[in-house]
């Protein structure tokens, strides 16, 4: 379960001017050389996992390598476009599926082949690819050109080849048709180099249109998240005080009533009755505590979420390592949803896990992310069941704009990671 919020691109730059031509004049000439390199190497992974997959199950490794190797183009592709032309690309991050086990492990590499950003990617590749072929082409005809321009210098014979067009030139004609060829070449590589950036543009960078489509989207699916967390916080509230502040203050009201009868006939019986009432509303109390400070932290307002999660870890019934390495306070929703993530699975942990011990990490990620993963020793199995812990915690974080990954397989360990925009 994940969510994408999008952000506008920052201003593009000019494509035509003088230092961008020449920087993208050397990318092409690079994937020029190093494109067909890659895709000979991504043919023979396809075709050798789809020879093996069916023989001895092998070809599985080398198709996974296939999809992540054409992953690892889109992203580094991406960067490229954006570190050249700087359209405000958001980095590609790789897919992952919410279900566990081997199934989630297949669901992540299928997620990840069909993911259209990489193949954008890849595609925009292969076209600068070609491009950059091209390009070497005119480049070795652009330097022709100038050799041909001099050749009235140091030819002998009556003509002069023209690099390798096949074309063979007089030598009094050298000079005009060695300039011709070097400013033809010149203006091609210089149009195929903002031909590049036109459709790196095309391909690369979402439409206004798309934009607010997907800008919909996400909107969407984060106010269905956020209902549908408060639906599940209310129904757990509901629960809490039913199963167990409830039947603590009724217990208190009928031990309360019995001693009212007997404080005439039997002031000690009656004594000690007030006392076991007393000590139920104590604890009726703690509860009630412990109901306000799992629906919000006072501390976390105070102190922050490092503070918070401290008195987290030292209030929980299994020892827990924490982490936390923080430099600057995130929004209150995005330090909230992150402390009722951690707050919920050492309640799950405690309850159902049986491990011995629970990690706590959180991070600060780049785009302006707060990470964290809360990691037990126990017995896994862990999933999601509507209304329950797990349905929380995951509709909490995809109400405040982030993802969710549960990994339980059976017989543990339990991961839980989630990443929330620091500015929900």
């Amino acid at each position: 379960m994940s969510s994408t919020v999008l952000t506008e691109p920052r201003v593009r730059s000019p494509l035509a001017s003088p230092g961008r031509i020449s920087l993208s004049a050397l990318h092409l000439v690079a994937l020029g050389l190093v494109g067909p390199i890659v895709f000979t190497i991504l043919i023979t992974l396809l075709s050798v996992g789809l020879s093996l997959v069916l023989v001895v199950g092998i070809g599985l490794i080398f198709l996974i390598a296939f999809v992540y190797s054409l992953f690892a183009i889109g992203w580094l592709e991406t960067a490229r476009i954006d570190g050249l032309y700087n359209f405000g690309l958001p980095v590609r991050r790789a897919r992952r599926s919410p279900k566990s086990g081997f199934g989630g492990f297949l669901h992540t590499i299928w997620l990840q082949f069909i993911d259209p950003g990489m193949w954008r990617g890849v595609a925009n590749f292969a076209i600068a690819s070609v491009l950059g072929m091209i390009v070497l082409g005119f480049l070795g005809l652009l330097t022709s050109g100038i050799v041909l321009s001099f050749a009235p210098i140091f030819a002998d014979a009556g003509t002069v080849p023209l690099g390798n067009t096949g074309l063979d030139v007089a030598t009094a004609w050298a000079v005009p048709a060695g300039v011709i060829a070097a400013i033809f070449s010149l203006a091609a590589i210089i149009g195929l180099a903002i031909l590049q950036g036109v459709i790196a543009r095309a391909v690369l960078v979402p439409s206004r249109e798309a934009q607010l489509a997907e800008a919909a989207r996400a909107s969407n699916v984060q106010r269905a998240g956020a209902v549908r967390s408060a639906e599940v916080e209310r129904t757990r509230i509901e629960r809490d005080l039913h199963d167990g502040v409830q039947p603590r203050l009724v217990s208190v009201g009928m031990t309360l009533g019995l001693a009212q009868q007997k404080v005439d006939d039997d002031p000690a019986a009656a004594k000690a009755l007030i006392a076991e009432a007393h000590t139920s509303t104590k604890a009726a109390i703690t509860e009630l505590r412990q109901l306000a400070r799992g629906i919000h932290a006072s501390v976390l307002d105070d102190r922050g979420l490092d503070a918070a999660l401290s008195a987290l870890a030292s209030r929980s019934h299994i020892p827990v390592v924490l982490d936390v390495r923080l430099t600057a306070r995130c929004s209150k929703a995005a330090e909230a949803a992150a402390y009722f993530v951690i707050a919920e699975s050492l309640t799950n942990a405690a309850k159902h896990s049986r491990a011995s011990e629970v990690r706590v990490l959180v991070r600060e990620r780049e785009g302006g992310m707060l990470w964290a993963r809360v990691e037990d020793n126990g017995i896994g199995g862990a999933h999601v069941t509507p209304g329950g812990g797990i349905d929380g915690i995951s509709q909490r974080v995809i109400g405040a704009g982030g993802s969710f990954r549960l990994d339980s397989p059976v017989g543990g360990p339990t991961t839980v990671e989630v990443s929330v925009p620091c500015a929900s």
